[in-house]
């Protein structure tokens, strides 16, 4: 048995996945991003990725991004990698369940008591539904059935609509049908970014009992339809207390002390009904037991948490050393809650 306890063929499955799907010329561009951050050598910091990745289970990515080459190896061992999350989702969360997590249409069907929002199916012969879901909400969010990071979701306003016809056979040629109420997020959050709604990541475990919460971390948007990086975000962990650990940072090598629009300084940022959104978790994670390792993104409301979307295939946030100057990382509260 490994180290990590969890088998020899998922980890194999994956080097050789990587290795035939390796790009040589951004394993240099990270090289030289830690270069520029830490000045190590660019040999010396590409044999360190490189042995990281095929004996450590950590991905080039996680290298950069948690400031492994100023860390010593006891330090790197208690942080959670992109590379050790992927075979936690291939062990924990079972297969015939995943598509209800890929398919936006079929999650809020599942999930549409934690929703806590109005929300609509985009069929070829509801123009007349659509005309009066987003007359009665005056802003709305339309999203493809698939995509990940923020993609295939846009934001719409009545008052920029005038042939409601043609604006149903755009959205439903473009495959945008699931189509949803804006999310009013509680004032401590609109504080930070208002003009988007600013999700926490929670990554959890149901072991079929208990949910353990493993890590938070706190996202924040830049005024667009999303906050994820693709579109500006950035994030920064919280403690156990809702509490932000350090100032906010993301994987292109930006950090923010401060918001840049707002100025709300952020290692200042405290989560509302942090306790209501722990048993919120409980109650989502029991819904499908079977998919039993989540990222969940949920939104803070005015009157508690509101549930956005969940992802089986979890990914990873973790402590930035030279941000937060805090050199360790979560992969104990993983290990104790999983047990691998």
């Amino acid at each position: 048995m490994p180290a990590n306890g969890l088998g020899v063929m998922p980890r194999l499955r994956y080097l050789a996945n990587r290795a035939r799907r390796i790009d040589v010329g951004s394993v240099f561009t990270r090289a030289r991003e830690v270069r520029d951050q830490h000045g190590k050598a660019v040999p010396v910091v590409l044999v360190d990725m490189l042995w990281s990745a095929a004996f450590k289970n950590v991905g080039f990515q996680d290298y950069v991004d948690f400031d492994f080459a100023v860390l010593n190896a006891a330090e790197r061992a208690t942080y959670m990698t992109h590379p050790v999350s992927n075979q936690l989702s291939q062990r924990y969360d079972a297969e015939p369940y995943r598509h209800i997590f890929h398919d936006k249409l079929e999650f809020n069907r599942v999930f549409d008591e934690f929703l806590r929002r109005a929300w609509i199916e985009l069929t070829d012969d509801n123009a007349d539904k659509l005309e009066e879901f987003i007359r009665r909400h005056g802003t709305i969010i339309a999203k493809t059935r698939m995509g990940q990071a923020g993609s295939g979701v846009k934001r719409y306003h009545a008052a920029e609509v005038t042939d409601w016809a043609e604006f149903h056979r755009e959205l439903f040629a473009r495959g945008e049908v699931v189509i949803e109420q804006v999310i009013t997020q509680h004032a401590d959050l609109a504080a930070v970014c208002p003009g988007t709604v600013n999700t926490t990541r929670v990554t959890a475990f149901f072991d079929g009992e208990k949910t353990s919460i493993l890590a938070v971390a706190q996202k924040f948007g830049r005024g667009e339809v999303s906050d994820q990086m693709s579109f500006g975000g950035f994030y920064t962990m919280l403690d156990e207390s809702g509490h932000a650990l350090s100032a906010g940072y993301d994987s292109h090598g930006h950090v923010h002390a401060d918001h840049p629009d707002s100025g709300f300084h952020i290692a200042d940022f405290q989560l509302p009904l942090y306790d209501e959104m722990v048993a919120f978790i409980d109650r989502v994670a029991r819904v499908v037991p079977q998919i039993q390792y989540v990222g969940w993104d949920v939104v803070i409301g005015p009157d508690g948490p509101v549930l956005v979307e969940g992802n089986w295939g979890a990914g990873v946030y973790e402590n930035k050393p030279s941000v937060s100057g805090i050199r360790t990382g979560n992969k104990p509260r993983y290990r104790a809650a999983i047990g691998f």
